[in-house]
């Protein structure tokens, strides 16, 4: 019997994730199996040193629409994201944190936002309605977040006011050729794919969602945040040279 293609495919980047993980896979095929269209699930492990990979075995027993694909070492958040959407296979992708700070249930906003304005990727926001927000960060990060979403609409003009919320869908046919491009391979990846999205383009609609900082998240506030500028610093670069012109398909 042949399967249907799935309306939404799931990605997960997930390095060291297997004290938070297991949880998470049951609240997203809880999630999933109350939905009518078919779906998948695709783990990407980043070369994850910890218990992860026996558990995504034993995930992939019990969850059916489960795709683990492992990357030999660790390569950064940025690299699993374009890795595991390009393997989906669904007419819509989603990318998810492995915390899901931002609840899987929020995906039925995104999905109605892209839909109702016939967009090509709807981002989570915690920057439009901050009362959705439960559990703040410590209030250096919050800053530090904000200040740091500044510096990118300066530096790639998107009018987006939260780039870096672990919640994202898109069109996988009018995006796909942006997630070819990508090259940021850590955590800066967000302002780059969405910089390529409308570049190309495509629509972006932003929506606010409900999120809850998670305290053990991996986020190193000042190293990650000196990685992502710069990956801004290189975006710029790539663009003034001509490099995502010529690579344009």
């Amino acid at each position: 019997m042949t399967m249907a293609e799935p309306l939404l495919s799931v990605v997960i980047p997930a390095y060291n994730e297997a004290k938070r993980l297991g949880r998470s896979l049951e609240k997203i095929q809880h999630y999933l199996e109350t939905k009518s269209f078919a779906s998948e699930v695709i783990a990407v492990d980043d070369g994850s040193t910890d218990a992860q990979d026996a558990l995504l075995d034993e995930a992939s027993r019990h969850f059916p629409s489960l795709r683990v694909i492992r990357n030999r070492r660790n390569h950064g958040k940025g690299y699993s994201v374009r890795r595991g959407v390009l393997e989906a296979r669904g007419e819509f992708v989603l990318f998810t944190d492995a915390d899901l700070s931002a609840p899987i249930e929020e995906a039925d906003k995104l999905l109605a936002e892209l839909k109702l304005h016939d967009a090509d990727a709807a981002v989570g926001s915690r920057a439009l309605e901050r009362q959705l927000i439960g559990i703040h960060q410590p209030a250096f990060r919050e800053y530090g977040g904000r200040f740091f979403n500044l510096v990118v609409r300066l530096a790639t003009g998107l009018k987006v006011r939260d780039t870096q919320c672990g919640l994202k869908l898109f069109r996988r046919a009018t995006t796909r050729r942006a997630f070819e491009l990508l090259r940021a391979d850590g955590f800066g990846f967000d302002p780059e794919l969405l910089f390529l999205v409308e570049r190309m383009g495509g629509k972006i609609v932003e929506v606010p969602v409900r999120w809850d900082n998670d305290p053990a998240t991996k986020v190193h506030v000042l190293r990650d945040s000196v990685l992502a500028c710069r990956d801004l610093v290189a975006l710029r670069w790539r663009a003034a040279m001509g490099k995502y012109d010529a690579n344009r398909g």
